[in-house]
């Protein structure tokens, strides 16, 4: 049997009883409904395995694989090496020592990757999930790269964690989606901008039409929120 994530939600002592019970069910359903559409639409998000209101519980399919926020470098890693040590030969000579380079395949492989991978390609795969939630006006409402996992039987871009989700057909809310996710990435991994703009060139062509609107209220945004460093 697959493996299943149980999503509590616990009881809040500081609200009324009755309150409490009542804003719990709206978010679990309101969750489960956001990951049930996304499901039907095509985006990579865990399936549903269990929904029990009454204890404020959510069973969603394990995903098996690494975060995206460790295998994405930042703009000021240096090349990074592992040791590896060979079994020692046969005339009892010590083990060989080899530096192995760190890349995002090699990282993604010590979380039970089968696939190679490019940073490229994983950026891509970043813009194109978004996108695919915009075109079904889905905001997620928490981007981050450690709410992005890559499964690691397919690389597919799997995004998770949906409890600050919501359904707008605003392209200033799409925008702002964006926004948070470019400050989490400037934060997470630092002075990689030139990455950032390889999920923007992927979520755009993918959004198409509807790009030129959200570009425009994510740099409406960027300049009023600029004087803030938020």
């Amino acid at each position: 049997m697959a493996d299943i994530l149980f999503k509590h939600r616990f009881p809040k002592k500081y609200r009324h009883p009755t309150l409490d019970k009542m804003m719990t069910r709206q978010r679990l359903i309101g969750e489960a409904r956001t990951l049930m559409r996304c499901l039907r639409a095509g985006v990579n998000v865990p399936g549903i395995r269990l929904l029990d209101v009454a204890e404020g519980c959510l069973g969603l399919e394990f995903i098996e694989g690494p975060p995206v926020r460790y295998l994405i470098p930042s703009g000021t890693d240096e090349p990074r090496y592992r040791l590896v040590l060979h079994t020692e030969d046969d005339d009892g000579d010590q083990p060989d020592k080899e530096q192995v380079i760190d890349n995002i395949s090699t990282r993604a492989a010590d979380w039970g990757c089968v696939n190679d991978i490019s940073v490229e390609a994983l950026l891509e795969k970043i813009g194109v999930e978004i996108a695919k939630l915009h075109i079904i006006d889905i905001i997620h409402g928490d981007l981050t790269t450690s709410n992005m996992l890559l499964r690691a039987n397919s690389n597919d871009l799997v995004l998770i964690d949906f409890g600050l989700s919501y359904h707008s057909t605003l392209v200033e809310d799409k925008a702002v989606d964006l926004y948070v996710l470019e400050r989490a990435f400037a934060s997470t991994h630092p002075e990689s901008e030139s990455l950032f703009a390889s999920i923007i060139a992927a979520y755009a062509n993918r959004v198409g039409k509807d790009w030129d609107q959200i570009k425009k209220r994510l740099d409406e945004g960027k300049v009023g929120y600029g004087g803030l460093n938020c």
